[in-house]
C-alpha cells in the first residue's frame, strides 16, 4: 500500500496554485494522473521522486516513510527505490546502451540483471551503440530499461511517449504494459492523452489546478451516464406498448404496470432518458 498526502503552493502561469493531493494506491496497480498542462501533474510526480519537497504532508510506501513534514523526514531520490522515466529520456550521450544501464546498477547487484533487461527490451543488437545512433523509440526503451535496473518499488512515467510518432507510441505502450506486468510493478503515468490512459491504466485520477476532481477505474472514467426526464405525447397504444411522440420522432416503449395505469392517446408522459456522453 502507498499512502500519499501532499500540499504545496506552486507558481503557475496565472499566479499561485495550491496543490492538494491525497489518495492511497495498492501495490501492483497502474495509475494514470490525467489532466491538461499546468494542472500540477509533473510537480506531483517530482514530489514522489524526492526532486521537489512538499510544504506539508507525507508519503508512505510499503510501511516505509519517504516523506513526513511533521517528523522532518525527507528521503533523497536515491533512497526511495524509484524508477523515473522523463520526457527527454536523459541518456548519457558518451555511454553505450549497456553503459547507461550499468551506470544505474546498484552496488553489489549482479550484472546479469542488465542482460535480462536488454533481452526484455529487445536491445541485444544495440547494446554497443550510443544514444545518438538510436531512434526515438529505441532511446525510450533504453531509458525504460535503465529505470528498471534498481527493481523500483514505484515506476514514475512523466509523459514518456510524447516525442514519438503515433505508430511507435502504440508499440511502446505495449512494451510498458508488458514490463509492468512481468516485473509486478506499481506504476504511475502522467499523460493528457485520453486513449493512452484508458488503454494502460487500471485507475485514473484527473488533476486540475492542483486538485483531484475525479478518481475512477479506467473502464468507467470517461463514460458518464445521466438520466434526464423528457416530455412526450402518447400517439398510439396497445395492451403491452405505447407509441410516444417526442419532437419529430416516435418511440415504442413497454407499458409500465399496464393494468394499473389508464394510458390514453393524447396524454402527456414523462420519460427518463439515459444519455451517455464522453468527457
Amino acid at each position: 500500500m502507498i499512502a500519499i498526502e501532499l500540499k504545496k503552493i506552486l507558481q503557475a502561469t496565472q499566479g499561485k496554485m495550491h496543490l492538494d493531493v491525497s489518495f492511497n494506491l495498492n501495490a501492483g496497480k497502474f495509475l494514470a494522473i490525467y489532466g491538461k498542462s499546468g494542472a500540477g501533474k509533473t510537480s506531483f510526480l517530482r514530489m514522489l521522486a524526492g526532486l521537489l519537497q512538499a510544504d506539508t504532508g507525507k508519503i508512505i510506501v510499503h510501511q516505509k516513510t519517504w516523506f513526513d513534514h511533521q517528523k522532518k523526514i525527507f528521503l533523497k531520490p536515491q533512497q526511495r527505490q524509484i524508477g523515473y522515466l522523463f520526457q527527454d529520456y536523459s541518456l548519457f550521450p558518451n555511454m553505450t546502451v549497456e553503459g547507461n544501464l550499468l551506470f544505474a546498477l546498484p552496488k553489489g547487484v549482479e550484472k546479469k540483471r542488465i542482460s535480462e533487461l536488454i533481452d526484455v527490451m529487445e536491445l541485444g543488437d544495440l547494446r554497443r551503440q550510443k544514444p545518438h545512433l538510436l531512434s526515438g523509440g529505441q532511446q525510450q526503451r533504453v531509458a525504460l530499461a535503465r529505470a528498471l535496473v534498481q527493481h523500483p518499488q514505484l515506476l514514475l512515467l512523466d509523459e514518456p511517449l510524447s516525442a514519438v510518432d503515433h505508430e511507435m507510441r502504440h508499440k511502446l505502450q505495449d512494451y510498458i504494459l508488458n514490463v509492468h506486468q512481468q516485473f509486478n510493478l506499481t506504476t504511475i503515468l502522467i499523460s493528457h492523452d485520453k486513449a493512452e490512459v484508458q488503454k494502460m491504466a487500471d485507475r485514473i485520477i484527473h488533476l486540475d489546478q492542483g486538485k483531484i476532481i475525479k478518481d475512477a477505474l479506467a473502464a468507467d472514467f470517461f463514460d458518464t451516464q445521466k438520466s434526464k426526464p423528457i416530455k412526450g405525447t402518447i400517439v398510439a397504444l396497445d395492451k403491452n406498448h405505447l407509441w410516444v411522440q417526442i419532437a419529430s420522432e416516435k418511440f415504442k416503449i413497454p407499458r409500465v404496470k399496464p393494468d394499473s395505469i389508464d394510458y390514453k392517446i393524447g396524454s402527456e408522459i414523462l420519460l427518463n432518458i439515459q444519455i451517455i456522453t464522453k468527457e
